[in-house]
């Protein structure tokens, strides 16, 4: 695998209709140097655009044996210091896929959110085929999806279709045919999460208020049955002892 060139690990990896061609990502970081951007070593390859206000993952490509290593985090983790939103696309979640459950759960713990309101459906110029995508995003201040919908249709337009009749011989779709937004959908997602927090904040008084009913009741503070010499149990304290 170390062998092969930056372009072809991330050729193996992601599927055709996701693959832009190696002139294109060649020319894009000839001419487009100031914003799109690549960082690789040994085990990893990170294609990616940086606009003043955002920065983009084109993609994110880790070798199996590298994985769970924390490789993926700390690439993440370096983008984010920028402090700005970044946002990626990724293939719909399959519950049936382990790779496309482990992908999510990875988003997730790096702070990744679904963006419920955004839909991404791009025809394939290779394939012909609709290739449709989620877009998940980290953003320091909780940006609002419609803010990152706008800067989507910038990344599509600037990055993705870039000299695109002249590279493949014809032209993807507009952005406004590709891109879609849905304001009534991230409305809706506010409210279930909402629901979720308060029913989580819920939970919690539960079990805190449990804990001091328990810690009322027994005897002595709970370090003390630790301590007890020879595993004996403190003595009860007389205001709890039975009465005759």
């Amino acid at each position: 695998m170390n062998s092969m060139n930056w372009y072809d690990k991330l050729n193996q990896y992601f599927p055709v209709e996701e693959m832009k061609s190696k002139e294109h990502m060649e020319l894009l970081l000839q001419e487009q140097g100031d914003i799109y951007h690549k960082e690789e070593g040994p085990d990893y390859v990170m294609m990616y655009v940086e606009m003043e206000g955002f920065i983009f993952i084109d993609y994110l490509f880790v070798s199996r044996h590298a994985r769970g290593k924390g490789t993926g985090m700390q690439l993440i983790e370096k983008l984010k210091q920028r402090k700005k939103p970044v946002i990626l696309e990724v293939e719909p979640l399959d519950y049936e896929d382990t790779d496309s459950r482990k992908r999510f759960r990875f988003y997730e713990r790096a702070g990744f959110r679904r963006a419920a309101s955004i839909g991404y459906n791009r025809r394939s110029l290779a394939t012909d085929k609709i290739n449709t995508l989620e877009i998940m995003f980290w953003s320091p201040e909780d940006e609002s999806e419609e803010k990152i919908f706008e800067k989507l249709k910038q990344t599509y337009k600037n990055v993705h279709t870039y000299k695109d009749k002249e590279l493949y011989g014809k032209s993807y779709e507009p952005a406004e045919e590709v891109l879609s937004y849905d304001q009534s959908k991230e409305q809706w997602d506010i409210i279930i999460k909402e629901g979720g927090d308060k029913m989580r904040n819920k939970d919690k008084q539960k079990r805190r208020k449990k804990r001091r009913v328990l810690k009322d009741l027994l005897p002595g503070n709970l370090k003390d049955w630790k301590k007890a010499p020879g595993g004996q149990k403190p003595t009860t304290p007389t205001s709890m002892k039975p009465t005759a």
